[in-house]
């Protein structure tokens, strides 16, 4: 029988080795405690997906402070977190030689009011969307705290971490003319406006050593009017290829209100890989590209065709956690992702949250017609957690 070419292991440039070629990209579960702690059913879950046949997973935004968390169910791992909890996660996700790394995430403007004071590049008054400016001394301490926990990651046993810069997340901000319009060392030009990136990037390394897997998220676009766009993105992906990152996730799209996911636009096929074709001509760093992957077919071409070396799946592995074992064993092709009946806005991710519990939990699949109901459960469950981050950070 033919061995898929997404069987092949792929050795990083520190000297770690992914034992395939497919990955789950960082989404964020919402499973924490709500005080920043990993649940039962959060280290069930990332056992399980090891046990589907995926070489990496990558737990979404994990916090390094209480004060810039993009939801009430992300984790928190500074000083004074609950190390032994951590530690049973980094060893469920590492169950049958796969690897768990931890997105470090600061969600900046876009951090969630209720628990959070906003904050961004630049104050912004928008529809949906009001934050303060993060004042130098700030932006000068953020380096060392993206490095404490990364540092952190490594002593736990943890596999690799992941910087975010995509997504409309802090480092994407600072990168975007949209978010940033400081006059100062960190604004204006786009060398100035991916200083931040550099610099915690820089201090990631120093703190975990040359041979710990450091990857980073990047936008190949904000999909945003003025936003951050291609031409602009294979500059920064040409800066980080002098750098010393690992893996170079390609992804795209915002979460600024009223902006278009990524995940929920029509097309059959994947959404950022002609753009990393062009990037691959700027960077010898592995390219993991992540969105719009529905059959193995395409999933394999990619990596033949030299423009990725990794592929990112996200709700493919919610909609069937062990479907990666078919797609390497060649018993499965495709998937059968569930459709939706004029889903409102954030209806579909809400979903497809609630979804991963189910299968955290071991629980039947949720029904796509009953969107409603899973929508005002995913509210509520949020409304609870902030209760308890509230009364543990405030």
């Amino acid at each position: 029988m033919r061995t898929s070419p997404l069987a092949e292991p792929l050795t990083l440039p520190c000297g770690a080795t992914l034992k395939n070629r497919i990955a789950k990209s960082a989404m964020s579960d919402s499973l924490g405690d709500g005080a920043g702690n990993p649940t039962d059913d959060q280290i069930r879950l990332y056992q399980r997906w090891a046990e589907g046949g995926l070489a990496l997973s990558i737990i979404g935004e994990v916090q390094g402070t209480a004060h810039f968390a993009e939801k009430p169910g992300n984790l928190i791992l500074n000083d004074q977190s609950y190390s032994g909890l951590f530690e049973r996660l980094a060893k469920a996700g590492a169950t049958d030689n796969a690897q768990l790394w931890l997105q470090l995430g600061h969600a900046g403007a876009m951090a969630d009011a209720p628990i959070s004071t906003p904050k961004g590049p630049s104050a912004l008054d928008l529809p949906g969307l009001t934050c303060g400016a993060l004042t130098l001394d700030e932006i000068h301490s953020l380096p060392a705290e993206f490095a404490r926990t990364a540092s952190l990651a490594k002593e736990l046993g943890f596999g690799g971490v992941q910087i975010h810069a995509a997504h409309g997340f802090l480092l994407s901000q600072f990168l975007s003319p949209l978010f940033n319009k400081r006059e100062d060392a960190y604004g204006g030009s786009l060398q100035n406006r991916m200083r931040l990136m550099v610099d915690v990037i820089d201090e990631v390394r120093k703190a975990v050593g040359p041979e710990f897997p450091v990857g980073i998220k990047l936008n190949a676009t904000d999909q945003l009017d003025g936003g951050f766009a291609e031409d602009e993105a294979l500059e920064v992906i040409a800066a980080v290829d002098q750098m010393a990152i690992d893996l170079i996730d390609i992804s795209g799209g915002t979460y600024f209100p009223g902006a278009a996911s990524s995940s929920d636009r029509a097309g059959s096929g994947p959404y950022f890989l002609e753009f990393a074709g062009r990037a691959r001509r700027k960077t010898k760093v592995p390219l993991m590209v992540t969105g719009g992957f529905k059959t193995r077919a395409q999933a394999e071409n990619a990596i033949v065709e030299g423009k990725a070396d990794l592929i990112g799946l996200a709700r493919a592995l919610v909609v069937d956690p062990e479907f990666p074992s078919f797609w390497l064993s060649g018993q499965r092709g495709e998937l059968q992702f569930p459709r939706f009946k004029n889903p409102p806005e954030g209806g579909v991710t809400a979903w497809y949250t609630m979804q991963i519990t189910q299968n955290a939990k071991g629980d039947a699949a949720l029904s796509p017609d009953d969107l409603e109901g899973v929508v005002n459960a995913y509210e509520s469950r949020d409304e609870t957690r902030r209760r308890i981050w509230n009364s543990k950070h405030s």
